[in-house]
């Protein structure tokens, strides 16, 4: 059975983080979104729900991480190739992110980081598959 993924994120600001995300190539879903929520397609199986701080601690019965100094998750996105991972992290900082170093390559993994507009930690990873 496929399952579908949703991952939520608390912003500050609903209509800023929104445009950042559709800077990055992702899909704005209205009919899974209100004035409290953003959802934002991934791909057709993964979607990321924007939620306004106050709706996210209603809806999580929690209160947000400061993410100036503590990380409740690190979110990661894959690519097709090296070139990809570059279009991707330097769109993310023309739109408003932050860049978080530069590329690290480890093995055949290529990777660059930033952080969006409300200090989540993203990575962009291009995995070159040896030929055979």
């Amino acid at each position: 059975m496929s399952r579908q993924t949703y991952i939520g994120l608390p912003v500050r600001d609903l209509a800023r983080a929104r445009e950042f995300y559709e800077r990055l190539g992702l899909s704005y879903n209205p009919y899974a979104s209100d004035e409290r929520t953003a959802c934002m397609v991934v791909s057709e199986d993964t979607m990321v729900m924007l939620n306004a701080e106050p709706y996210f601690r209603e809806f999580t019965q929690s209160e947000i991480a400061d993410t100036s100094t503590a990380r409740e998750v690190a979110l990661g996105l894959s690519a097709d190739s090296r070139e990809q991972v570059d279009d991707v992290a330097e769109q993310a900082v023309a739109a408003g992110g932050r860049a978080l170093g530069g590329p690290v390559e480890l093995g055949p993994m290529y990777m660059r980081a930033f952080l969006d507009p409300d200090g989540h930690r993203w990575s962009v990873n291009y995995f070159a598959v040896p030929s055979q």
